[in-house]
């Protein structure tokens, strides 16, 4: 069977013979050339993540990076809000008045205390402020790295894991990690193993850190309700140590929550909570369902126990998943049975 394909041949531009077509190719692709545009308004690479990373990242975005939205509720507490501090100001203004008129000294130890008070609440503000911001930027820290993971870039990759290191710089247990990073940036040319290395060196001990505080508060709770006489002490005790629990893990990921700050954390866990079912990702709704009832056979305060146990355990992973700055990548996120075996019979960190 003969070949009749063309074959490439060499020849010289001034040959007489070498003629120039002008009609243009049949399939010729089309290229559209249009005026630089803000990053923000490029297309979402969403789709392209995991679904786990995608839920986590919708998390933060609506917990973490959320602007102000006018509601019915958020525009009535605002006008809440308001009228009480017109009225704690002309009650100040009175006060001050009062205190003026029956002495000058009174008066002038008044505008003394309002104004301790006055720098105490804009401290109490930068504070939140800066604590938010600091919330904002690991949620974006996240984002950011999840993607130049999945799209392997190594500057950008480079980028970011100068942020993450920037993030614990203040850390000294981090030192050794951070220096080990630091060499990895200037020798690991591929992103995606960039971005690896910084998880198992930088996260992987924060990691065990967290998981630890969700399996100690996990066998608080469990023991607690066990052994608790009132329905009411169990609910503030779960709720007091679920609340704890979401704080320290957020510190440990390098996040200073205030008050404001902790509110937006608790939106972002409930979010997460929410758009994932309530099941951590990797665990058996029958594992935990039977675990329950084997509990529940022996005794219902140990059931209830192990039910609260394990409402912690879930809600503390969601609160891990929300404050990590980088996305799980060496290794697959931890479920309950990993963090609480004990609340199934297992022997593993029991």
């Amino acid at each position: 069977m003969s070949d009749n394909r063309p074959r490439p041949r060499a020849f010289r531009l001034d040959d007489e013979r070498v003629a120039v077509d002008d009609q243009p190719a049949p399939f010729a692709p089309e290229a559209t050339i249009t005026s630089e545009t803000s990053r923000f308004d490029l297309p979402p690479e969403s789709e392209a993540l995991d679904p786990t990373e995608r839920e986590i990242e919708a998390a933060q975005r609506e917990g973490f990076l959320a602007r102000w939205r006018p509601t019915a509720l958020s525009l009535a507490l605002t006008g809440l809000g308001g009228l009480i501090s017109l009225a704690f100001g002309l009650w100040t203004t009175s006060l001050i008045e009062g205190l003026f008129a029956t002495a000058s000294t009174l008066g002038w130890i008044g505008e003394l205390c309002l104004a301790l008070f006055a720098l105490g609440l804009v401290g109490l503000g930068a504070r939140e402020a800066g604590a938010v911001m600091r919330q904002r930027r690991i949620a974006g820290l996240h984002a950011a790295l999840a993607r130049a993971r999945l799209a392997d870039d190594g500057p950008a990759a480079r980028r970011e894991v100068l942020r993450l290191v920037e993030l614990y710089a203040e850390r000294p247990e981090t030192a050794k990690a951070r220096a080990e990073v630091a060499r990895a940036i200037g020798d690991i040319v591929d992103g995606r193993d960039l971005i690896d290395i910084a998880e198992r060196a930088l996260l992987k001990p924060l990691d065990l850190q967290a998981q630890a505080e969700i399996a100690n508060a996990a066998k608080r709770v469990s023991v607690v309700t066990a052994i608790s006489p009132r329905a009411v002490l169990d609910l503030i005790f779960v709720i007091a140590q679920i609340a704890r629990l979401c704080r320290r893990i957020s510190e440990i990921y390098g996040g200073r929550p205030g008050w404001l700050g902790f509110l937006r954390l608790a939106r972002a866990v409930a979010l997460h909570l929410s758009v994932t079912g309530g099941v951590a990702v990797g665990d058996s709704l029958l594992q935990q369902v039977v675990g329950h009832g084997i509990a529940a056979k022996i005794s219902a305060k140990m059931g209830e126990g192990v039910l609260n146990g394990l409402l912690t355990a879930r809600v503390g992973l969601s609160a891990l998943s929300v404050c990590r700055p980088a996305p799980f990548a060496v290794a697959p996120p931890p479920g309950v049975s990993d963090v609480a075996p004990f609340l199934f019979g297992g022997s593993k960190g029991a």
